[in-house]
């Protein structure tokens, strides 16, 4: 079964820049054709998709978050990071990772609360 687990910081302080991991057990990061993303929520509002890496390792980037976002990949640890960059209290939320496939996102991790506070 797949499962993906998020880590990370659960408190940042404004300006700095977050970084969080999933790791993925169950499947490759690799294997065609899934695509690896990352999906936020902010306290009282819906997700927003912020950017993914596809198994041949490209990326892509929500364009309201592309230029202080950087998604990559550990094939040897079957890893995906996000990095934001320049973090303000608007970035608080419940991060998550998903694989998406033909179906859609069928695999979320659990998520993990980020608080972007001084």
């Amino acid at each position: 079964q797949v499962q993906l687990q998020e880590s990370g910081p659960g408190l940042v302080k404004p300006s700095q820049t977050l970084s969080l991991t999933c790791t993925v057990s169950g499947d490759s990061i690799t294997t065609r054709y899934y695509y690896w993303n990352w999906i936020r929520q902010p306290p009282g509002k819906g997700l927003e998709w912020m950017g993914g890496v596809l198994y041949s390792g490209s990326t892509y980037y929500s364009p309201s978050l592309k230029s202080r976002s950087s998604i990559s990949r550990d094939t040897s640890k079957n890893q995906f990071t996000l990095r934001l960059n320049s973090v303000t209290p608007e970035d608080t939320g419940v991060y998550y990772c998903a694989r998406e496939g033909p179906g859609g996102m069928g695999y979320w991790g659990k998520g993990t609360l980020v608080t972007v506070s001084s």
